[in-house]
């Protein structure tokens, strides 16, 4: 299974009738830095010491490792809020656990020790503060992003049009490439562990599992672009208020929910496959019910690992979104809930290998 094969339709262009560019962001970390909104702040006081790093070219899995090994503990002591992007330049928390002890001398020195001679590589502590508890996943409010875009898209006639269409109509909520591993390979290995049955052993973080459910999600979120529903919602949906977790059935669609999804206060939502009753009524059921059927196995396989079923918007509003020009390069800067990845924006806006 390669990226051609999971490669879904952008929403925009497709209204706009527009043919999208090619365009570069990566082609140095620099061009995609990533900051991590927390949403509060360490109490100054407890086992755990959280620590703000920046890393450039690192993995969070790869600070994380070298982070234990400084500090003498488990990996399994340390604690982060969300994986950021290697080919990146990333600030976020991360906690070690060192109760009544503090963290080694010279820190900062002895993680560079770890990192060797690579220039690439890099990694600066920008604060420390004690808390109480380990940092969990996901208890981040989410991400600010500033992406820095050249090529074609630079100069492409269409570009603002697309971009105000985004802002002001939302983008379209995919998982990002980054979820099914390079050419596809974590959703041809979930295929196959899926139909064997699934064992924890096996996918001992759940990776495989989301692969899955995130797949079907694409599909059908895609499914609902095609037919130019997606930011509309459906009788019996289940619907989703902008930044929060709250969460109604609308049994009728009238004006007024028209109204609000117009304005970005509302969200369609799209199902996150697994066991368990489907949340969802009538239309939007039978939507769902359709695009699951086109992958029985992955559904059915999904089922039998008792994963339970969820829901996910169909689409995000951007925080604070901005655009610029430095010279050749088209700078955006934005901020997405947690969950949410920027490459589904950047699919809006052009063309690139790994979009």
């Amino acid at each position: 299974m390669t990226t051609e094969a999971i490669r879904w339709p952008p929403a925009w262009p497709r209204a706009l009738g527009q043919a999208l560019p090619a365009g570069e962001y990566r082609a140095v970390p620099e061009d995609f830095v990533v900051e991590e909104c927390l949403g509060f702040s360490p109490q100054g006081e407890g086992e755990h010491l959280w620590l703000w790093v920046e890393k450039r070219a690192l993995t969070t899995h790869e600070l994380a490792r070298m982070l234990a090994q400084v500090c003498g503990v488990r990996e399994r002591d340390i604690g982060y809020a969300g994986m950021k992007d290697r080919q990146a330049v990333t600030r976020q928390w991360l906690s070690v656990h060192l109760p009544g002890r503090e963290a080694p001398p010279a820190l900062q020195a002895a993680l560079e020790t770890k990192i060797g001679g690579d220039d690439a590589r890099a990694v600066r502590l920008l604060d420390q503060a004690r808390h109480p508890r380990k940092l969990k996943r996901g208890v981040h409010r989410g991400n600010r992003f500033l992406l820095r875009l050249s090529g074609e898209v630079v100069d492409d006639p269409g570009l603002e049009a697309r971009w105000q269409r985004l802002v002001a109509g939302g983008v379209p909520n995919y998982f990002g490439p980054q979820r099914f591993g390079p050419e596809g390979r974590n959703l041809a290995r979930a295929r196959a562990l899926l139909a064997r049955g699934w064992r924890k052993r096996d996918d001992r973080q759940g990776m495989l599992l989301s692969a899955a459910r995130s797949y079907l999600f694409n599909e059908l979120l895609a499914a609902r672009i095609v037919e130019e529903n997606w930011a509309t919602p459906l009788p019996g949906e289940l619907v989703m208020l902008e930044g929060t977790a709250s969460q109604f059935l609308a049994e009728t669609v009238d004006d007024a929910l028209r109204e609000r999804a117009a304005r970005l206060d509302v969200h369609p939502s799209g199902v996150l496959w697994g066991s368990g009753r489907q949340a969802s009524q009538d239309q939007a059921a039978e939507r769902e019910r359709r695009v699951m059927e086109c992958e029985p196995e992955l559904a059915a396989g999904l089922e039998a690992a008792e994963v339970r079923m969820a829901h996910r918007p169909l689409r995000l509003r951007l925080d604070d979104p901005r655009l610029s020009r430095e010279g050749p390069t088209l700078c955006l800067a934005f901020g997405l809930p947690r969950g949410a990845f920027a490459t589904s924006v950047l699919r809006e806006l052009m063309t690139h290998p790994t979009l």
